[in-house]
């Protein structure tokens, strides 16, 4: 099933399943997420983002000189099925994984912690202007 099908779902308040133990099922094909050309950043998170925490990202995102059609969101549970990319970043917000080859990494707290926190938000930055020099 294709990223945007699955995001599809999950507006429509559809759960999506996945298949936590595989080799369970031998002849089950895992699918595979081609993310989109455009696509230069994933964003990680447990959480679903609402309303303010949206506003963050663009912010952020924007700092970055990024647009929000540049930027993913993915569960962290999804990360083992994206094929091939074109990703600059990978952010990871409020939890931790393993990332996709050839990406700048970035590890923060969740966006919904980052609202009240200065240091996190400076921290994140930082992380961002290291990968500049």
């Amino acid at each position: 099933m294709k990223q945007r099908d699955i995001q599809v779902l999950q507006e429509m308040g559809i759960t999506y399943w996945q298949v936590r133990k595989p080799e369970l099922f031998p002849n089950q094909v895992l699918p595979v997420i081609n993310l989109p050309a455009e696509c230069k950043l994933l964003f990680i998170s447990a959480e679903e983002l609402n309303e303010h925490d949206a506003w963050l990202f663009g912010r952020i995102l924007s700092s970055m000189k990024l647009t929000p059609e540049q930027a993913l969101s993915l569960p962290l549970s999804a990360l083992d099925q994206i094929a091939a990319h074109h990703l600059t970043w990978c952010w990871f917000a409020g939890c931790q994984g393993t990332y996709p080859t050839g990406c700048q990494v970035l590890n923060s707290a969740s966006l919904k912690l980052m609202h009240n926190d200065p240091s996190s938000k400076k921290a994140l930055w930082q992380q961002i202007c290291s990968y500049d020099s």
